[in-house]
């Protein structure tokens, strides 16, 4: 929004802004802010930023806690929920005593992965889709503790409500797919979401009812930059969120948050461009993608494994990649086959068009991680050659579901599970180590924390369902 700071300060004694908030990613993918007054706006604040204790949101140990914040200028949106004038930054975090950028900042990985992208000369320019499925629900309660363990979510559109009477124009499972209104109950929700997006600098290409019939949705934006592709992300999680909120309504991104209902996804669209030109087209190649695209397909599948502990990097992610969902839940790609891990668009056929969607990945990621680390697994694919037909990633474009257990058996599976994941990213992680984008000591951290904190303790305590099961043994 601004690149210099007369820019923004002049913005904000014009518009009458009183507050200006101050938002940043820990290392887990949510975000925190603090404010301050907009009197406190300047340029010693963007000097010298203002200081906070990393270690209380992960990103430091705690005898050596100190950060400091610097906002990013050019990130500058005014936030539509406070009561009062309020501008928002995203904003880089910087090491306390040297004022150097924090290595483990979640963004600046993302900015390291793209340098290491211009370095490399295989492309000057990624763009990225992400597409962002959720569900509303209207009331929400769980609980869990030494003798109980419990949840229950409830959405006016759903057909569990049908026998107690009402409106009658309810939704079944599996059918909200472009459900209309009034079966759509949400569709001014969504709307007022997207006007707010657009409001604040985040292009909204659509949205829709998704598949899920108790309330699930989706918004898609056009193709942006990588960094770009980070903010927008977070900045739809809080928007969807807090509009939801103001309606006394709640959104979660979480993959699998219904039995038996189709799950919430985070597709990742992606192509590279140098000199404006899409490395990845070929008007006579596969799904019109050049060598270079199918490459870098098979860099994403050949680490696919690894690259779910970090896309897909939560216990629950591993309920949503089952099969019969669409959920893409083996190594290899196709033409148009949303069972795929990677899927070629049919539609996206032109110069400026074609493209590859990475399909696993869902909205408990570190968005700035997963962007950072499906690139540089398909510019490894890239250096590498690595064929994703010659390493028996396909094609396969028939429905895999069809076929024998023994046919698929051919197929590579991807992780079922959390531990699984994270054990493969503890085998297989050198292509992150390039550039210097990630590190062995933040890899370390981050499967020790989703080992320590997430798998061993959903998996060391009973589940409700057992009690079914194994109370009368």
């Amino acid at each position: 929004m601004f690149h210099i700071f007369d820019q923004a300060r002049r913005y904000i004694e014009e518009r009458g802004v009183q507050m200006v908030d101050m938002k940043f990613c820990d290392l887990w993918g949510r975000w925190h802010h603090l404010t301050v007054p907009a009197s406190q706006f300047t340029p010693h604040l963007m000097d010298d930023g203002i200081g906070f204790d990393g270690s209380a949101v992960g990103l430091k140990s705690v005898k050596a806690g100190d950060m400091v914040l610097v906002p990013d200028l050019t990130t500058g949106m005014m936030d539509p929920f406070w009561q009062m004038p309020t501008i928002s930054f995203i904003c880089t975090t910087l090491e306390a005593d040297t004022h150097a950028v924090f290595t483990n900042d979640p963004r600046n990985i993302a900015i390291r992965a793209e340098a290491y992208m211009k370095d490399s000369g295989i492309a000057d320019e990624s763009r990225w889709g992400p597409e962002y499925e959720f569900y509303v629900f209207d009331n929400v309660s769980y609980e869990y503790g030494v003798n109980r363990a419990s949840y229950r979510l409830e959405c006016r559109e759903a057909d569990w409500n049908s026998a107690t009477g009402g409106h009658g124009h309810y939704i079944p499972l599996h059918g909200g797919y472009h459900a209309i209104p009034p079966k759509d109950q949400l569709f001014n929700l969504r709307s007022e979401i997207s006007l707010h997006l657009e409001a604040m600098g985040i292009p909204v290409k659509y949205h829709h009812h998704e598949v899920g019939g108790p309330g699930q949705s989706e918004i898609e934006t056009p193709m942006m930059g990588l960094v770009q592709a980070g903010d927008a992300t977070m900045i739809i999680k809080y928007v969807s969120k807090m509009t939801a909120h103001e309606h006394g309504q709640t959104v979660t991104f979480m993959p699998k948050p219904l039995y038996g209902e189709a799950g919430s996804g985070m597709h990742f669209h992606q192509h590279l461009f140098k000199d404006s030109r899409n490395v990845f087209y070929d008007p006579q190649g596969y799904g019109c993608l050049s060598q270079e695209g199918l490459y870098y397909i098979g860099g994403l599948l050949a680490h696919g494994a690894a690259l779910l502990a970090i896309t897909n990097p939560s216990t629950n992610s591993y309920r949503r990649l089952v099969p019969g969902f669409e959920a893409p839940v083996n190594a290899f790609f196709s033409l148009g086959n949303r069972s795929a891990a990677v899927r070629i668009p049919k539609y996206a056929t032109q110069p400026d068009t074609a493209r590859m969607e990475f399909r696993p990945p869902d909205a408990t990621c570190n968005v700035y991680l997963a962007l950072a680390a499906q690139l540089l697994a398909g510019l490894d694919g890239i250096k590498n050659k690595i064929d994703p037909t010659e390493a028996g990633f396909g094609p396969f474009d028939a429905n895999i579901f069809a076929w024998t257990a023994e046919q698929r058996g051919t197929i590579k599976s991807l992780p079922a599970s959390l531990d699984e994941a994270l054990r493969a990213l503890e085998a297989d992680h050198d292509f992150l180590l390039a550039g210097d984008v990630f590190s062995d000591d933040l890899i370390r951290m981050w499967v020790n924390y989703k080992r320590e904190t997430e798998e061993y303790a959903v998996r060391n305590r009973p589940h409700p369902y057992e009690m079914s099961l194994y109370f009368d043994v």
